[in-house]
């Protein structure tokens, strides 16, 4: 049975891909101006179509055609500018058929098919790279065909996870087959960019990995496959490259240092640079991940990439004023990274007396920006000014609490707040200051907590109280 199998799979695939032996691979080409698609699915009830392409993991829907009276759904635009990708057909109720634009051919193709199964009854003219593309479908659904077959033949479950995995097997002959033997396709690009790095067990010396050297060899190459180069690979649906990234970014990458971080998105944006769409993808995705990371040492990765690639003037399509807006955030930001020390605050406390931040000896030193108009200041501020008081004695720690809207209308109230929960830190008016202490450490928005060391170096921010009393635990060893 399975000698039989083989060879009939065999045989399908070759004869599914052997009209293919002569295919140019045409490689990375410029947008092509102009197209001219037609489709016809036979025994379609549509009287509506639509073209579309994929981005980022996104689909937009750009042109429309209407069924004309010979069935045939036309595409037509002399001036439209379509880069290389993956697009798609799809009707009302979501039904859809991939094809590719790459290889720099003309784009006038002719689709014709059939209901059910759009994709796997697809015949192309005037584009090779979708006859590679349909064929491999068919071969796939060949061995599917054959496997299917034999199971329907058998009920014994030995014999049917052995065809499942001759199945298997038979699928990345064909895989292979085509990777092999075209390298330069939209099809190559789509199977290479989903293949996963093999992490071997021992190194060169035969040494067995450890789990650290293992995540080190994944991540190095993770994308060897993925043709970051390449500006088609933008536009594929989301389980070739958003989804891949996201892992990389949100699961390999998870709680990582940002000095690590920092050195593998550079490595991935690097490997990018050579593709304008990718590489202003990736940077500005990126940079807007970091921007709003609620981890406390991440703004350092987006510090790092606004200052490596944004102000150098490497992201030519971001305006004057954004490049500027970026640049000034990391500049107020790169003084206020973990490690760093926090800048002086010389300030009037709630008595009307100057007070040095640098002057507090504490070990420890929490320094706070609220207001009690601010709903999230209302309840966060007493559940640390509590979980304070609770280390307050035991870990040396003092305080810095700083009206953020210092104006005759808020302070009654910040008065009234601070002798109804008895807040007896600190109290800092705001309103008179060495310097603008808005600017300086970006208030925008409020409660900002940052805990600072006893030389004032700041040791972790973006705090509220339960965070708050997480880090002094682990500062202090606390169980």
């Amino acid at each position: 049975m399975m000698k039989h199998l083989k060879l009939t799979v065999f045989f399908l695939a070759l004869l599914s891909v052997g009209l293919q032996s002569l295919y140019a691979a045409g490689g990375k080409k410029q947008p092509q101006k102009g197209y001219r698609f037609t489709l016809f699915i036979y025994d379609n009830t549509d009287s509506v179509m639509y073209l579309g392409n994929y981005y980022a993991g996104a689909t937009y829907a750009f042109d429309t055609a209407y069924k004309t009276p010979k069935g045939m759904f036309v595409f037509e635009n002399k001036e439209r500018e379509l880069k290389p990708g993956l697009y798609f057909f799809v009707n009302k109720s979501g039904t859809y058929v991939d094809f590719a634009i790459y290889g720099g051919e003309k784009l006038n193709f002719h689709f014709d098919t059939e209901e059910p199964g759009w994709q796997t009854n697809m015949n192309v003219k005037g584009s090779e790279e979708n006859k590679l593309l349909f064929d491999f479908h068919k071969a796939n659904r060949a061995v599917y065909r054959v496997a299917d077959s034999a199971i329907a033949q058998t009920t014994d479950s030995v014999e049917i996870d052995r065809i499942r995995r001759w199945q298997n097997k038979a699928l990345d002959s064909v895989k292979y087959y085509y990777l092999g033997k075209k390298p330069n396709s939209m099809l190559s690009l789509l199977m290479n960019a989903t293949r996963e790095p093999d992490v071997p067990e021992t190194d060169a010396n035969g040494v067995k990995l450890n789990d650290r050297q293992k995540w080190e060899y994944l991540m190095d190459h993770y994308f060897d496959y993925t043709s970051l180069d390449d500006d088609a690979l933008i536009r594929t649906p989301p389980l070739v490259f958003k989804r891949r990234l996201d892992r990389y970014l949100d699961s390999y990458l998870k709680n990582a240092p940002p000095e690590i971080v920092i050195e593998y998105v550079d490595k991935l944006i690097d490997k990018a640079q050579p593709s304008k769409e990718n590489f202003r993808y990736l940077v500005h995705t990126l940079a807007e991940k970091y921007l709003q990371s609620n981890v406390m040492s991440y703004d350092a990765v987006y510090v790092h990439l606004v200052k490596r690639y944004i102000e150098p003037g490497l992201c030519e399509w971001m305006s004057p004023s954004t490049v500027d807006m970026n640049v000034k955030r990391a500049d107020k930001w790169d003084k206020l990274l973990i490690g760093k020390p926090a800048p002086l605050l010389i300030m009037k406390d709630d008595k009307g007396q100057w007070q040095n931040l640098y002057a507090l000896n504490n070990k420890y030193t929490l320094l706070v920006f609220w207001s009690p108009t601010c709903g999230h200041c209302k309840l966060i501020i007493p559940d640390l000014y509590k979980r304070f008081e609770k280390y307050r004695d035991r870990c040396d720690i003092g305080a810095f609490a700083i009206l953020s809207e210092p104006d005759d209308e808020t302070r009654p109230k910040w008065h009234e707040f601070i002798k109804n929960n008895n807040l007896k830190w600190l109290n800092i008016d705001g309103g008179e200051a060495n310097v603008d202490w808005h600017e300086v450490y970006d208030i925008e928005t409020t409660p900002q907590i940052y805990l600072l060391d006893k030389d004032k170096k700041i040791l972790a921010k973006k705090l509220n109280g339960e965070t708050f009393e997480d880090v002094i635990k682990i500062l202090e060893k606390i169980e």
